[in-house]
């Protein structure tokens, strides 16, 4: 990886009441390419993306955005910060049309064709601009929610499961995407598709218990026996 981090996680942990869910959780972000968060269910992964995107505030620990501590900081403010973040769940306002979603997310946007740039990354959308986003299929709304966060012009975009409840031609598509979108930013994805997310990777870490248990290139990992113990039920 780059010597040069655009995200440093350091010794973070957090906790839901009084049970910790992150130990010590360090990792670093290049500015561009894709690291993939691996693990078991509950080995504290989504956890970890809400802690960098601020849902939830770690008791110790520091997160650096291009630079800055952003610990303490509001979601928003990372928002501004560079940082884009795509939730497992509600990921789109299902209530909305795909265009209101749309200028949602291009309302802090100065470029006019920001929207059109991002329908011609999925263009099944553009055909959907008046549908509600509720009635679109599981693909449709990931797609839509990525399209959405890369309005906001992120550096570092934080997906969650971009794949869940989608089927096998609509997940190529997103990869495919995905793949392109790493040249240019940085992506950390949650993903329980192995295959795919060490296909998208340039790095992987893979956690378990709240704890980073094994991490390398992805071309090295993929080749871990110990991959598959980590990730055995």
């Amino acid at each position: 990886m780059s010597d040069r981090a655009l995200l440093e996680v350091q010794d973070l942990c957090t906790y839901y009441g009084r049970s910790q869910a992150l130990f010590n959780m360090s990792l670093k972000v290049p500015p561009t390419g894709a690291i993939a968060i691996l693990g078991r269910n509950g080995a504290g992964k989504t956890t970890l993306l809400q802690s960098i995107a601020g849902e939830l505030r770690p008791r110790k620990g520091r997160i650096v955005i291009d630079g800055e501590d952003c610990t303490h900081l509001p979601t928003e403010r990372r928002a501004g910060r560079g940082l884009g973040y795509v939730p497992q769940q509600q990921s789109v306002f299902s209530g909305l049309s795909v265009r209101e979603n749309l200028t949602i997310g291009a309302f802090a946007n100065s470029d006019s064709h920001a929207i059109d740039q991002s329908l011609a990354l999925f263009p099944k959308l553009a055909d959907r601009l008046d549908q509600i986003a509720g009635t679109l299929s599981g693909g449709e709304r990931k797609m839509l929610a990525i399209g959405r966060a890369l309005l906001g012009g992120p550096k570092l975009l934080l997906l969650d499961e971009p794949t869940e409840g989608v089927w096998m031609g609509v997940i190529e598509e997103i990869a495919d995407r995905l793949t392109n979108l790493r040249k240019n930013i940085a992506l950390v994805i949650v993903e329980q598709h192995l295959e795919l997310a060490l296909s998208i990777a340039n790095y992987v870490y893979v956690m378990d218990r709240g704890r980073i248990s094994l991490e390398g290139p992805a071309d090295k990992i993929k080749r871990s026996p110990e991959l598959l113990r980590l990730l055995a039920p």
